[in-house]
């Protein structure tokens, strides 16, 4: 890696995400200056920014916000990270409009630039070739999209952040933070990135966003007699469940049952009972102050100790750290 200032490039096309744009910006350009002020150090500074965008036209956000680029996207011959911001409008309609960009996102990354896309800004990234054979993330809700489109692209939608051969995926719309910090952690070091985390009052590292997905994201298909069951499923998820039950009450072999679940949800039934069952234990962790084991036998399980290995598994927190995380008081 070279020395500071990094040059740091952040792609901007019509109905973009203004935040993903200007936040990472600001991330960026207040490493090295920000703890340095609150602490009355001398700042050292440790990126220059820009917003390149096609032609230098103006860019037209997802919320009105009209932002004016530095420079034409044609006119930028070297960056070390080239950003792609969340897609906050239509995708299908975004992707068609700007498929002039992806021949600049290739040329950089082949210069030696790192990419970087956040949330469906990954849709964009995708469309290059670029995560062809690798490890990505997107925001849970469209992940299925995601797979659909890209099936070549090892998609991993529990995943905040993900990393192959300098080509970096965020999830959610405002994981362009963990995005950031991640990247100035990589040109930085440890240090820079906590400071500047602790300067914003930020969480460092957020491993996953399964702790923030809805089950809802699996009921997006057309086979009935599954949605059926899925209903059945949210609608007795406390209860003592055996599939072969479950099946027969919907006029199915369980082999049948498990063989079009996958085919309609991209999970097995127990995986989809397991993810409403959380889903709920999420809901009474943040709006009540009812003991775990309370908790557990509400939802239907019956060992505390093999609920907490499951839910930390599935959202990167203990349930008691998810409560102080997220209890609405």
């Amino acid at each position: 890696m070279n020395t500071p200032p990094f040059i740091v490039t952040v792609l901007g096309f019509d109905q973009a995400l203004a935040s993903a744009i200007t936040g990472a910006l600001d991330l960026f350009a207040f490493a090295g200056i920000s703890w340095q002020r609150i602490h009355q150090q001398p700042p050292s500074p440790k990126f220059r920014v820009q917003v390149a965008s096609a032609h230098a036209q103006p860019i037209l956000c997802s919320n009105q916000l009209t932002i004016t680029p530095n420079i034409a996207i044609e006119d930028v011959s070297h960056t070390h990270l080239l950003l792609i911001p969340t897609i906050g409008g239509d995708i299908n309609r975004v992707l068609i409009n700007n498929k002039n960009l992806l021949v600049h996102i290739r040329r950089l990354q082949n210069s030696g630039a790192d990419i970087a896309a956040n949330c469906t800004g990954t849709f964009l990234l995708a469309e290059t070739g670029l995560l062809d054979g690798k490890v990505a993330t997107t925001h849970w809700g469209y992940a299925d999209n995601f797979k659909s489109r890209y099936p070549g692209v090892n998609l991993q939608p529990d995943k905040m952040v993900t990393e192959q051969e300098a080509v970096f995926c965020a999830g959610g719309g405002m994981a362009w933070i963990d995005l950031a910090l991640l990247l100035i952690e990589r040109y930085c070091g440890h240090k820079v990135a906590s400071d500047t985390a602790k300067s914003h009052v930020l969480d460092l590292s957020r491993s996953n966003q399964t702790a923030y997905a809805s089950s809802r994201q699996h009921k997006f298909h057309q086979d009935k007699d599954i949605l059926a069951v899925q209903h059945y499923l949210e609608s007795n998820f406390s209860q003592r469940l055996t599939f072969t039950t479950v099946a027969r009450l919907h006029n199915m072999t369980e082999r049948t049952l498990i063989r079009r679940f996958k085919q309609a949800c991209q999970l097995t039934p127990l995986q989809f009972l397991q993810s409403v069952r959380l889903e709920h234990a999420r809901k009474l962790l943040e709006t009540s102050h009812a003991s775990l084991e309370s908790v557990v036998s509400q939802i239907g399980y019956e060992d505390l100790s093999s609920f907490t290995r499951l839910f930390k598994r599935h959202t990167g927190l203990s349930p008691s750290q998810y409560r102080v995380k997220f209890l609405r008081k």
